[in-house]
């Protein structure tokens, strides 16, 4: 990747690393997640939580190809393989203002969304079952997946949906995804 140049204007992202740091299993320190993303020219470097959120700035142009290295780098480094799902700070202010569960007055530690990293095709999303993991209930837009668990746990998952989708996500809950907005927004300031 190229250097980044004074004169380009950088836009606030958030990636979103799927299965690190989950049950003990592809452990993957905070420090030096946001040191990969430092190397690779990315500015105002913060992570959150130690599930693999990283709020950061970079031009666009400089974008397309990041989750890919930042993939490929993590295996190289660590030995496992960790999807990368992006977005921008409007993208995730969107996704908070669409919740349908949210609006519905629905308990938000009950909620949690999928963040898909293509979008999914009408017959995908028509091979979803809604009755697969009642009394779950999920909704498809563009491409998050917006998910209400009134129970704790559901047969919902990222390998489900990645099936399903053919694309690859990865879930956060509801309280997390408030978070990451609000340091984006932070960013920004």
């Amino acid at each position: 990747m190229s250097s980044i140049k004074t004169s380009e204007k950088s836009s606030i992202y958030v990636a979103l690393l799927r299965g690190i740091n989950v049950g003990g299993k592809h452990c993957l320190p905070m420090q030096e997640l946001a040191r990969i993303f430092t190397q690779l020219k990315c500015v105002n470097v913060r992570t959150y939580i130690q599930s693999g959120n990283v709020v950061f700035s970079t031009p666009p142009k400089l974008v397309k190809d990041l989750p890919g290295i930042v993939s490929k780098t993590i295996e190289q480094r660590f030995g496992f393989s960790a999807p990368v799902v992006l977005r921008t700070r409007e993208q995730l202010a969107q996704t908070v203002r669409g919740n349908p569960f949210l609006k519905a007055g629905l308990p938000e530690q009950t909620l949690h969304v999928y963040f898909l990293a293509d979008q999914p095709s009408a017959a995908g999303v028509k091979s979803l079952g809604p009755d697969r993991s009642a009394p779950d209930r999920f909704h498809v837009a563009g491409r998050e997946i917006y998910l209400h668990v009134p129970n704790g746990s559901t047969k919902l998952t990222s390998a489900y949906f990645d099936s399903r989708l053919s694309t690859v996500c990865t879930a956060r809950n509801w309280a997390t995804v408030i978070q990451l907005l609000e340091l984006m927004q932070s960013s920004a300031s």
